[in-house]
């Protein structure tokens, strides 16, 4: 005897089948990746549509996540020891100094990013931080409200103070260099602050900084910046193997331990 399909069962299988369905619908990031993958390999990139990275920033990092109340960070890759110390922010409703932290996360590292790609493609030490700063954040799939500008905004003031501290190092010598990534922040702050995405601002790049950049500035593919934006760790191995790939011959493979890319970019992880 057969059963009598009700109303109930066939809800339940439209239901179900929804349910299906959204499982194997991809998620936004997995979907952004993907429609990455597909233009990066169908589609020629031109000069035009880099990004920039200083080469010294495409080995060592800044931390992933904020350190809170600790004001310097160390890193070890290779010969290359990196060390970056807080600076101080002059905060004018506070009419007081005030240090900031260090610049961490993925906004640190788009902001550099930006930085080094207007020095680098205008030619110019001083860099625009108005408008098409809001618009590299909407092009790397950023939102320009609420809380991405506030921090966005934390971010350009830890780089922007930060003092950088990098050493190379082997068995018979040592290269010591000290630098500052800015020289000079000028900041205007409008009447009403929505009329405004960021800051109507400009920040110069320190001398030797610049000079440092323009000998050293990898180009990356901006619709894998923009694809990989939403994950710190992932940024800084998609640049490593950029910077890596670029120095290994084809017939010349290079052996990578597990210990060297823990090393890497494991730091902050005991297993």
């Amino acid at each position: 005897m057969k059963k009598k399909i009700e109303k109930d069962d066939t809800q339940k299988v439209i239901n179900l089948s929804d349910g299906v369905e959204g499982l194997l619908k991809p998620t936004p990031i997995k979907k952004r990746l993907s429609d990455a993958a597909v233009k990066i390999a169908t589609e020629k990139a031109t000069i035009e549509d880099a990004i920039f990275q200083h080469s010294a920033f495409c080995q060592t990092f800044f931390p992933y996540r904020d350190l809170g109340t600790v004001h310097h960070w160390e890193q070890k890759q290779g010969n290359i020891e990196l060390r970056i110390d807080a600076g101080s922010w002059f905060n004018k409703d506070l009419n007081a100094w005030e240090v900031t932290g260090v610049p961490s996360g993925t906004k640190s590292r788009l902001i550099l990013m930006y930085l080094n790609s207007y020095a680098v493609q205008n030619q110019s030490q001083v860099v625009d931080m108005g408008k098409t700063m809001s618009e590299f954040i909407k092009e790397i799939g950023l939102s320009v409200q609420g809380n991405t500008i506030k921090e966005v905004k934390e971010q350009i003031r830890r780089i922007a103070t930060a003092t950088i501290n990098l050493a190379y190092v082997d068995d018979k010598h040592l290269t010591q260099v000290k630098l500052e990534l800015v020289r000079k922040i000028d900041v205007w702050f409008p009447k009403d602050e929505r009329q405004r995405v960021l800051w109507d601002s400009s920040i110069e790049l320190s001398t030797d900084y610049f000079e440092s950049l323009m000998k050293h500035a990898i180009p990356l593919d901006k619709r894998a910046i923009a694809a990989l934006s939403h994950n710190a760790m992932a940024l800084d191995i998609y640049a490593w193997l950029v910077q890596r790939l670029h120095r290994i011959a084809p017939n010349k493979p290079q052996f990578v331990s597990w210990q060297n890319l823990k090393d890497q970019f494991g730091q902050g992880y005991d297993r």
